[in-house]
């Protein structure tokens, strides 16, 4: 596929623009992450990194990241972070469910960036244009890399690249999870179906809004508002005066 060598190459020019001397990534065990690790080994070689972090996880998520690292011959590394978890919550006080699991992603891309910063690697983000477009993701977690070369693609056109990359069937087959706890479902906590949603975003970004489905379209509007701040910089005060100043001794 033409989008494979694309995205490819784009991976292998921001890591040579960057000065980086390799890609670092989650290998989580789902389609996303299998996907940016195919990528990354096409476009770095044993230069891209694939880090399986396991934090209170099922069984499974580290079998398929396995799978995958063995698929396209990833070099990878396993940091367990369940006793820094267990640790963590020892000392803070009691929280409600979505901050806990919340502190998954973010120990996560603390790891990340540890090995970048003592490597001198690039974080290759994993999102996709679904998630990032209605903020489901951690802000400061896994919504937090130097490149993000799924970002502007749908989930569901996902698979498609998945399949022509070879990504193995059991995790083409699995539904979508944060693995944030048993059971839980991308698709589950959206409320809607993935090929629902993209479809949804998909005429909205065209400057339609479907008629069908009233009601998953505008849960998808109130999800993509909400999430404004998770894309946007940071709001930063302005001083009085400063702006005007600086243009002043410039002219």
């Amino acid at each position: 596929m033409r989008i494979i060598e694309e995205l490819t190459l784009w991976i292998r020019e921001q890591a040579k623009a960057a000065g980086a001397k390799g890609a670092v990534f989650g290998l989580s065990g789902g389609l996303d992450s299998a996907v940016v690790g195919a990528l990354c080994e096409r476009a770095l070689g044993d230069r891209a990194l694939g880090v399986i972090m396991p934090c209170m996880s099922r069984r499974r998520d580290m079998d398929d990241a396995l799978l995958a690292a063995e698929a396209f011959e990833i070099k990878t590394l396993t940091i367990d972070l369940s006793t820094v978890l267990e640790s963590l919550l020892a000392v803070l006080p009691p929280g409600g469910e979505a901050a806990i699991s919340n502190i998954k992603p973010r120990l996560r891309m603390i790891t990340l960036y540890y090995l970048a910063n003592d490597r001198g690697m690039m974080i290759v983000g994993t999102s996709n244009k679904s998630e990032r477009s209605v903020g489901y993701f951690t802000k400061h977690g896994d919504g937090a890399a130097d490149i993000c070369p799924l970002a502007d693609i749908y989930k569901t056109d996902l698979y498609e690249i998945a399949a022509s990359l070879g990504v193995p069937g059991p995790i083409l087959a699995k539904p979508p999870s944060a693995g944030l706890w048993e059971g839980q479902t991308d698709e589950g906590e959206l409320g809607m179906t993935y090929q629902e949603m993209d479809s949804i975003l998909k005429a909205l970004e065209q400057g339609r809004t479907p008629v069908e489905m009233p009601d998953e379209v505008a849960r998808v509007k109130g999800l993509v508002s909400a999430s404004e701040h998770k894309r946007a910089s940071v709001p930063i005060f302005g001083v009085p005066g400063v702006a005007s100043a600086e243009q002043d001794s410039g002219g």
